[in-house]
């Protein structure tokens, strides 16, 4: 008989178009900085603060706003955090400063905290463990597509309107998806149980304070002044979170989920895959513009080949899922983004593009096949009561790690640049390549040694990447195992988990 939800394909639909947005919004605007901050006369630290503050909300609030979705319903908070993040891009083009701007950003935080969980844990609830390969692998095309797309969308237009276009851009999609949510899908929300005021408190405390300080690491140091006093704060908030929901009766999020081995393991693989991808945007975008002189329009376009390989990827491992398991998809994707990276760190200032496209093809592809098994084995071992926060718990670990992969990378990737350049360069031009190449009016050997103490640098920052993902393959081959999905129980007995050793 058959008892799964008819309309799940087009509930998927609402899903790839609420993720959507997020993602859209948080590329587009890296695109649209220059345009925003001329504007509005902001400052370098008023540019930071605009895009920081909507990732420390977001990171912050993730396990409370899980929570509240299994308890008060998935859908509802889904729908607020939409209405939230729509009504939010709307006063976006309003702004009058810099002000302005960060409390808005601010509250799309709060929205896109909303948003994520609800979208994931709805997933799992309405697809069965045989078809949750296939809607995972759809989902994480969409947002692949989205990834990549955005850039070039965002520079498009900038080109043709104004910067307040890019925020304008999200009202339509929320408004499409809160139509389609509330006509198609159904609600769905845990057992209650007495709410975890403290715990919601220590996490928000703790991972908000965690990405201040690594976002922080590059300009401060990492234990250096207030670093120091930011690190107390999260290290004591994370740590006390953790006693208390062992220690509580009721505690907001599961952390028995770790004892799981697909849990831990494949958490702390894409963490480790996070932490790898955190600077590739980073990276190379300044590659293509700085080194190659692409426009901002030209360095989007250039990702096609990582977005055209992932729905390939994304395809194959849809279908071979069912066959293989999980794990062996994981690491063959995983090494293959390990050899993309390596191919990466082979780039110099006279490649070109041949091997970078080669190697965001080789990226995507093995992108398509891992991401979507690693999240699928993970979330299967989540109990649908605590879908919510269990999908929470795992993007705030995979936040965690892109934030630490960026402010890694990052900062190799600047005190190489500083270290590269001739010590008779200005002082100006050994910041960053956009300083150099500006500082240079028109000398052509500073130019050539600014782009080659970019790509030597750049080729650090890529090997690191790649043995982080290699080790990501490693932790999720010998950690994981795969489950044949099963028939659900007549009697409604619950399958004891695997533990780890």
């Amino acid at each position: 008989m058959e008892t799964r939800n008819p309309r799940r394909w087009w509930i998927l639909v609402v899903l790839c178009l609420s993720s959507l947005v997020l993602v859209v919004d948080s590329m587009a605007l890296t695109v649209a900085v220059p345009a925003l901050t001329e504007d509005l006369g902001a400052s370098a630290q008023d540019t930071q603060w605009i895009l920081d503050s909507y990732i420390l909300v977001f990171a912050g609030l993730l396990l409370t706003s899980g929570s509240l979705g299994d308890r008060f319903g998935r859908r509802k908070v889904m729908l607020i955090g939409l209405l939230l993040f729509g009504a939010a891009s709307l006063a976006a083009t309003f702004c009058a400063g810099p002000g302005d701007v960060i409390a808005v950003r601010v509250a799309m935080g709060v929205g896109g905290a909303l948003i994520m969980p609800s979208t994931l844990s709805i997933l799992i609830t309405v697809f069965d463990e045989d078809e949750r390969g296939k809607a995972m692998a759809a989902w994480g095309s969409v947002t692949m597509l989205g990834l990549v797309g955005s850039p070039v969308l965002g520079g498009v237009l900038i080109d043709h309107f104004t910067w307040q276009a890019i925020f304008l851009i999200n009202v339509p999609v929320v408004a499409l998806a809160i139509v389609a949510a509330l006509t198609l899908m159904p609600e769905s929300k845990g057992p209650w149980q007495k709410p975890d005021p403290l715990g919601a408190v220590l996490s928000a405390a703790g991972m908000t304070a965690l990405i201040w300080w690594i976002i922080e690491i590059p300009q401060h140091g990492a234990f250096e002044g207030r670093s120091v006093i930011t690190l107390i704060v999260a290290v004591v908030s994370l740590v006390g979170f953790v006693v208390w929901e062992n220690v509580t009766p009721s505690p907001m999020v599961p952390l028995v989920l770790f004892k799981h081995r697909n849990f831990s393991g494949g958490s702390l693989s894409l963490t480790l895959v996070q932490v790898g991808n955190g600077g590739l945007l980073l990276v190379l975008t300044q590659y293509l513009q700085f080194v190659l002189g692409y426009s901002a329009i030209e360095a989007g376009l250039a990702f096609v080949p990582l977005a055209v390989a992932a729905l390939i990827g994304n395809g194959l491992g849809g279908g071979l899922a069912a066959r293989t398991g999980n794990r062996p998809l994981i690491a063959a994707g995983m090494v293959l983004m390990a050899a993309s990276f390596g191919l990466l760190a082979t780039v110099s200032a006279d490649t070109g593009f041949a091997v970078p496209a080669t190697a965001l093809g080789l990226l995507g592809l093995g992108a398509g096949l891992a991401m979507p098994a690693a999240v699928g084995a993970l979330m299967s071992t989540i109990p649908e009561e605590k879908a919510g926060v269990g999908s929470a718990l795992n993007d705030t670990i995979q936040q965690a790690g892109t934030a630490l992969g960026i402010a890694i990378l990052g900062s190799l990737l600047a005190n190489g640049f500083a270290r590269q350049m001739p010590a008779d360069a200005p002082e100006a031009a050994k910041h960053s390549i956009g300083g150099a190449l500006a500082a240079a009016q028109g000398d052509a050997g500073l130019v050539r040694a600014a782009r080659e103490a970019f790509t030597t640098s750049m080729s650090t920052t890529f090997t690191i990447s790649a043995i982080g993902v290699l080790a990501a393959a490693l932790l999720a081959t010998l950690v994981m195992r795969d489950t044949k999905p099963a028939a659900a129980p007549a009697t409604g007995e619950v399958k004891e988990p695997e533990l780890a050793a």
